[in-house]
Order: structure tokens, then sequence, then C-alpha cells
């Protein structure tokens, strides 16, 4: 029998502290009318210093689990899609693995900047029709203000952090994600960059000063770019999955720029309501904008029973990349806690005591060998 992937799960996080246009305008040559009419961004989530890529990818995924109502056992890959990696390894997919205690689970990081979350689902959604894997989460996260120049006019306006998650499960049900698309151009690799930090230029002192561990982007460029490839790969999409765009009852794109959205939507001869658009109170949240948006979208019934959905995303690499979803999953209502969330929410605790057993177990092993190594000499 054939194997489909659906997602049954879905959450996602945002820092609580929000920086907006007007706050921004105190502290560089900008104004809140001039980012809304360039951007139609209004405000951003910013993370605290105790925030980072991980833990706001684990809150996601904790809230995605619950929607499914599922164990974290029962999950056997964490994929999660990021340009700001908490480390550069291990991978921060290592880390949600640990904390939701998935331990059946294996675990890696995928980076191709925007286009990163779709990139990652469509990784899951083949690995499953293969019979690799029965249920994988997959999230895409990232902490952009850590690498933004907060004196840049050209960046600073247009960046958040926030994480959103998915769980995808095989059934031998029709439905799912039914047709994909996934491209790239490293020819453009250096229109939107983060110049320093990895094997081409070590940190060292002449990177920090001259800001190299900051994004730099050629806006007019990817503005182009961006403009062209979201028609492009929606076209394609529903040209794979045997559809037609009318028969579309929602387009989640990446939210970069309000822009780009309004100027596709025009090229498809679609109208605007078709697209959902949260970028105005996000901004671009880079690989998590496009879970973020769905699980919002879901939360404002735009989304139910039977729509077919199609996620399209570009970004650094230059990559680009859509799906076509038949979306199968019901929201879920707010009954009584069940048994097995519950038990989810003790598992994590039970995930990090074990974390800390291990660590302490491994230290102890150190120790050990160590005054044996000195007892021989």
């Amino acid at each position: 029998m054939p194997r489909y992937a659906h997602i049954i799960g879905w959450g996602k996080y945002v820092p609580p502290h929000i920086v907006t246009n007007d706050d921004l305008a105190k502290q560089m040559d900008t104004t809140d009318a001039w980012i809304r009419e360039r951007t139609g961004i209004v405000q951003r989530h910013v993370a605290s210093e105790k925030e980072s890529t991980a833990t706001m990818a684990i809150h996601a995924a904790r809230a995605a689990i619950e929607t499914a109502n599922i164990s974290p056992m029962e999950i056997d890959l964490v994929i999660v899609a990021t340009a700001t990696p908490e480390y550069l390894f291990p991978a921060t997919a290592c880390l949600v693995q640990s904390a939701i205690g998935a331990e059946r689970a294996g675990a890696f990081d995928l980076e191709a900047g925007c286009s990163g979350f779709v990139y990652a689902l469509v990784t899951a959604a083949g690995m499953i029709r293969s019979g690799l894997h029965d249920t994988i989460l997959v999230i895409g996260a990232e902490t952009l203000s850590r690498i933004i120049d907060w004196s840049d006019r050209a960046t600073a306006v247009l960046f958040g952090d926030g994480a959103g998650a998915v769980i995808v499960r095989a059934s031998e049900r029709s439905g799912g994600v039914m047709a994909s698309l996934l491209g790239a151009d490293g020819s453009g690799g250096d229109l939107l960059i983060l110049p320093a930090g990895g094997a081409r230029h070590p940190a060292g002192p002449e990177t920090v000063l001259s800001k190299m561990h900051y994004a730099r982007m050629n806006g007019r460029e990817v503005y182009r770019f961006a403009t062209r490839v979201m028609v492009e790969a929606t076209q394609n999409v529903v040209k794979r999955a045997g559809w037609s765009l009318g028969q579309i009852d929602l387009f989640i794109p990446h939210q970069a720029n309000v822009r780009i959205i309004e100027s596709a939507a025009k090229t498809l001869r679609l109208s605007s309501e078709r697209f959902f658009v949260n970028l105005q109170d996000y901004g671009n949240t880079s690989a998590a904008s496009i879970p973020i948006a769905l699980c919002e979208a879901v939360e404002a019934n735009r989304v139910n029973p039977g729509d077919r959905l199609v996620l399209v995303g570009f970004g650094a690499g230059l990559t680009w990349a859509a799906c076509a979803i038949e979306w199968t999953a019901s929201k879920p209502g707010v009954p009584p806690l069940s048994r097995r969330v519950f038990a989810g929410r003790l598992r994590y605790i039970v995930a990090g005591l074990k974390a800390l057993g291990w660590r302490l177990q491994r230290r102890a092993d150190a120790t050990v060998s160590q005054v044996v190594e000195q007892k021989e000499e």
C-alpha cells in the first residue's frame, strides 16, 4: 500500500519581548511609516538572554506533540531547520531530542536559509513515503537577533525570532504532502550571507571589528529573486500535484515582505485574501516563518480538513522550496488534559533528569579513569 505523510500536530513559540518600529526609530534613522510602507512589518519578537534557538524549538516541539496527542517515544526522527543553530555542533536537533525525551529518535539540523522549513518538511515526507520512518518532528527555529547589526537599517528592521513545529506521520490514507519542489542557485550565495564564523573566515579580531558576524544582504537583488521564484515555485508545485491555482484554499508563503506577497498574488491573478500574512506581527523569522504562519492559520480557522494548501519559501543560498498539502487534521478542542499529554509532560522532567544523570556519570567515569592512570604512572 502507498504511504502518505500527514501533518497531525503543530505548535509555535515566540519570545514575549516585542520591539516595535517606534522602538527602532529611537536608535536609528527610520520611522514607523517608512518600515510599514516598504515591508509591512509593524513589530517583531526578540529573544531574551535566557532564550535561544534550542529553547524556542523545544517549546514549539512540545506544543506540537501535545496537539498531536502522541508520546515523544513515538518520534523516529527530529529535524531542525535553522540558520542560527545553538552551536555549529552538536546539532540543535540533538538538544531538542534530549529535552523532549524522544529516546528512539535520530536527529539532525538542516540549513537552507528561509526555505529551510519546507526543505525539512519535504525531507520528512520523503522518508515517510520510503518506509524509513513513521513519525517525524520537523521544526523551524531562529534567533536572528543574534546575527543582526542593530545599527544597520537595511537589516535590523526586517528580522525577528521564533519557532514553529509540526508532527508528520505515515498513513495509508490519501492526503498530506502531495507534491514538492526544491531548488537552489548557489551563484547568488553572496546576496544574503553571514560572512564569518565558518571555515572560510574563522572568528578572530579582524572578523569581529569588520562586523563580519552580522548578516549582509543585497536587498534589491534578493527582492527581484524572491518575486520571480515565488511565482514559479507556486505554479510548478501546483502542477505537480495535478491541481489548478483555483483549487488552492490557502497559500502560506515565507513572511519576508508584504510587497513580495502582493506582487506574487498579482502575477498569479489571485486575490491577496487567499495568502496568509502575519509578518506585521513577527517580521521575517526565516525558517520559522512558515510554521508559525501555519499554526496561526489553523488557529484562525483558515485551515480545515479537506483544504488544499501551498507552502512556499525562498531565501539564502539562494534557495527556494514549495509543497502542496491536502490537509486532513482536525483542530483539537480544549478537552481536559489527556493522560497521554500529562505523561508526555512528566517525560520531559524525566528526560531532563536522565540527561543530567548521564552527564554526571560521564564526569565520574572520567575522574575515575584519571585517578587510575595517575596511580599506574
